[in-house]
């Protein structure tokens, strides 16, 4: 499979606008299955990092808040991972930074320590997104 090396765009943000509303209203699991679709439809994108990334830590949130740190912390470590494959994709735009406030969410994500307890992710945990604009 090829993927096509595409940048983050304004597309890109009203195909997932439904989700980030869900994630900031702290539907965790609804973020999740909101974003499942747009994330598909993205199968050869590199974009679909960033959508992936989103997913993992909403359902690491989700599981913090059934204090299920097993959960959490899988979850959390393969939104790490794919936040390495934004960059090195380079899928990142100044313009998503601006309208997500993506720096700030990749350092909440990363602050995380290796070994993390449930009060570890407190901070993460309420994060909000820039409210996108439609």
């Amino acid at each position: 499979m090829t993927l096509v090396m595409s940048k983050f765009k304004k597309a890109h943000l009203t195909d997932i606008s439904r989700g980030i509303e869900l994630y900031n209203q702290g539907k965790f699991w609804e973020c999740h299955e909101e974003l499942e679709d747009p994330w598909m439809e993205e199968a050869h994108d590199n974009v679909r990092y960033i959508y992936w990334a989103i997913i993992q830590v909403a359902t690491a949130l989700y599981h913090k808040e059934g204090e299920n740190i097993l959960g959490a912390e899988g979850m959390w470590k393969k939104a790490k991972h794919k936040l390495i494959k934004c960059e090195e994709y380079e899928v990142e735009t100044p313009f998503l930074n601006h309208n997500l406030s993506w720096n700030r969410f990749k350092k909440l994500v990363r602050n995380i320590p290796d070994k993390p307890t449930l009060k570890d992710f407190n901070e993460l945990h309420t994060f909000k997104f820039k409210k996108v604009e439609k």
